[in-house]
């Protein structure tokens, strides 16, 4: 695992047009799916895309929509079997993309052994201590118990029960034998920091290199990430931002987060996004479509570690509703299968394309030295250096043309800057980037 990668993120279920429920969950026997032999095709539209690593959303037996675990040692049987995920981690590493899987340690689904077992004993059950559960207080089923964010169907794990910690570093293990490079840790935000500090300090003992990433929603991200000794933590910070400054035309709270971002990259390397399993699509959030490109040139432009969300790069469109089965749009299948389409015909694919490669030609954007240089409503323009190279971004707005302000001596590497050497101004709604290496 490398600090440079550029992921890929896609939620196997709605990728691969699975089901939304699991015929027979944690059933010994009953039919399994091969779907996840058919992702392996996609393998070389991601290498042709520049991405590095593909994150997995959930892969593991579950009820529903993934985060209902039934069993996280075993691939869900509507998308295949073990030896289907080993299949595709072996041709990722033959290509040299690294993967990385969604794992869920806050909680677990209604029908996970342990929560029936409880079901079915009450007290007498050894797995009570699993949970928080509540037997003198009166429940859908006879009793109470915590769960995630209201949700009765996720069933709170106990972290301060050592068997789960176990099984957590069990569950990794397992899969870090089986080649798996990075997880994800679902709700990390929501689980104890001490739990977290002790689970990433034993995988690492497995797999030094493992990279740990913690979603993190809300709260203060530098102080988690070091409580909790994971690699990273998503930026929901920026991600709202960068959505919000486009549609309002308002780039003071972009450079406000932005200033917030050089904070949070003394202390890790923020995971970068634009949209992802549990958002509106950035094509459907962003009011104005000239903007897409302004969106994308930030998150390939700044410190971090930047993710693709599946579909993204097609311009999937797709709105999240507060609702049961509100995901359902933001998961689908791509647009366009991994062939038969043609760049010339999805300019936003040729960006995603263009501005990876950029990317990875400059690996010391990385970590380089971030600052915004000029601000307005509508303009800004930002700065990431390293020692002994630079790389400026400008991006407009407005309905008018704005000064570029860029420095002497650089070279346009994307944008308007490609098609417009030596301009000064950017016209209406344009952006570009230039670079001195």
């Amino acid at each position: 695992m490398t600090r440079n990668d550029i992921w890929y993120h896609l939620y196997p279920l709605g990728f691969l047009g699975a089901e939304d429920r699991n015929p027979a969950p944690g059933a010994a026997e009953g039919p399994v799916s091969g779907r996840l032999r058919d992702l392996v095709g996609w393998l070389d539209y991601f290498v042709e895309l520049g991405v590095t690593a593909v994150l997995l959303g959930p892969v593991f037996e579950s009820e529903s929509h993934g985060y209902d675990i039934v069993d996280q040692r075993r691939i869900d049987r509507r998308l295949g079997d073990e030896a289907d995920l080993a299949h595709f981690v072996d041709e990722c590493h033959k290509r040299s993309l690294q993967v990385g899987l969604d794992v869920v340690f806050h909680h677990v689904g209604r029908a996970h052994p342990n929560f029936v077992d409880v079901l079915e004993r009450g007290r007498e059950s050894d797995r009570c201590d699993w949970f928080h559960i509540d037997f003198d207080k009166p429940g859908y089923d006879g009793f109470s118990y915590e769960n995630f964010e209201g949700h009765g169907g996720l069933v709170k794990l106990n972290h301060s029960n050592s068997q789960v910690l176990d099984w957590a570093v069990e569950v990794a293990q397992h899969w870090i034998d089986r080649g798996v490079d990075a997880f994800r840790l679902d709700a990390a935000y929501a689980i104890p920091s001490d739990f977290l500090a002790a689970f990433s300090d034993r995988v690492r003992a497995a797999k030094p290199e493992v990279m740990l990433v913690g979603e993190m929603i809300h709260g203060d991200y530098s102080a988690m990430v070091r409580a909790s000794r994971l690699t990273t933590a998503t930026q929901y910070e920026l991600w709202k931002a960068i959505w919000s400054s486009l549609n309002d035309r308002n780039f003071y709270e972009l450079a406000h987060a932005l200033e917030r971002h050089v904070e949070f990259c003394q202390y890790f390397l923020p995971w970068n996004f634009v949209g992802n399993h549990d958002t509106t699509r950035i094509a459907t959030k962003l009011t104005d479509q000239r903007h897409l490109p302004h969106a994308m040139a930030v998150l390939f432009a700044i410190p971090g570690i930047p993710a693709v969300y599946a579909g993204d790069e097609q311009g999937a469109e797709g709105t999240k509703y507060d609702r049961e089965g509100g995901d359902a749009e933001i998961r689908q299948p791509l647009p366009h299968g991994p062939s038969g389409f043609s760049a010339d015909d999805l300019p936003l694919w040729q960006l995603h394309r263009e501005l990876i490669a950029m990317r990875r030609a400059r690996p010391w954007l990385v970590d380089g030295e971030l600052k915004v240089t000029h601000l307005d409503n509508r303009a800004l323009t930002l700065e990431v250096r390293s020692e002994s190279a630079k790389l400026v971004t400008a991006l407009n707005t407005d309905d008018e043309p704005v000064a570029c302000n860029i420095p002497p001596g650089l070279t346009p590497v994307a944008g308007y800057a490609t098609t417009n050497p030596g301009a000064t101004e950017l016209p209406p709604h344009e952006w570009g980037i230039w670079s001195s290496g």
